[in-house]
């Protein structure tokens, strides 16, 4: 199946500005996230979409960028504006993140084949959480699925709540399980997506995957072992700093 790439990357962030220019071992944020993107096994397409001349000017020096609207209220949104315009046909867009350096190429793959499922449409991640500390912590937003996988609600706060186990307990008495934020789509329904208004779930959580659920779309969630370091504030470049001390294979 036909695939496109897309990574969403802004300059004006709330709690980091600048950030795809960062550099982090002698390269860009998205520099890095682009190369990473560019090793997947699906000869797929791969193209940044911004709304800033910085990084566009910066990306083109090494690949393939697109400028898009300001207008914009999601990255995902960003991503189907690169679809529409592009004079060429897709079966598959993956949404990657502009702030995920280290992806493996595998967890791109294994959104693309939960899609071979004519029945799927979306598919994203979850990997499962280890500590309390990631439970507690809002910044790492929880998924809860059916039997089936698919997505039942997306949280900020901790989902299921444990009735009756102190909250120190949750995470040897139950399996949860954090999102990561990419997104897998069957182009058939994008135009569905993009006719949907903004959600009153999705403007309380601030997550665009519940404007989806709160319309009927079924999201499948299909699970990783691997989760890179968050970069959402200049403080998480030391946590960066220590993930490539412990895998050294992942500068080049």
């Amino acid at each position: 199946m036909k695939t496109l790439i897309v990574i969403p990357s802004r300059f004006g962030s709330t709690r980091f500005e600048g950030k795809p220019l960062i550099e982090i071992a002698g390269k860009t944020l998205i520099q890095r996230t682009y190369l990473q993107a560019q090793k997947n096994e699906l000869n797929a397409r791969v193209i940044v979409a911004t709304d800033d001349e910085r990084i566009h000017k910066h990306v083109s020096t090494f690949g393939e960028c697109m400028m898009t609207g300001v207008h914009h209220q999601s990255g995902t949104d960003r991503c189907f504006e690169v679809l529409e315009k592009l004079n060429e046909s897709f079966d598959i867009l993956i949404n990657l993140q502009g702030d995920e350096p280290f992806i493996q190429p595998n967890q791109i793959a294994t959104l693309a084949k939960g899609l071979m499922n004519v029945d799927t449409k979306i598919t994203t991640l979850k990997k499962r959480i280890q500590s309390r500390e990631d439970l507690m912590n809002p910044n790492h937003v929880k998924v809860v699925t059916d039997k089936n996988n698919n997505a039942l609600y997306f949280s900020r706060q901790v989902i299921p709540y444990l009735r009756g186990i102190e909250s120190e307990d949750w995470v040897s008495h139950y399996s949860y399980f954090r999102h990561i934020g990419l997104y897998g789509f069957r182009t058939e329904i994008i135009h569905e997506l993009k006719s949907l208004q903004v959600s009153v779930l999705e403007q309380m959580e601030s997550l665009e995957q519940l404007r989806w659920l709160d319309n009927g779309f079924k999201i499948n969630v299909l699970e990783t072992d691997f989760q890179s370091p968050a970069i959402d504030s200049p403080e998480d470049l030391l946590t960066v700093e220590n993930f490539l001390k412990s895998n050294p294979e992942m500068i080049d």
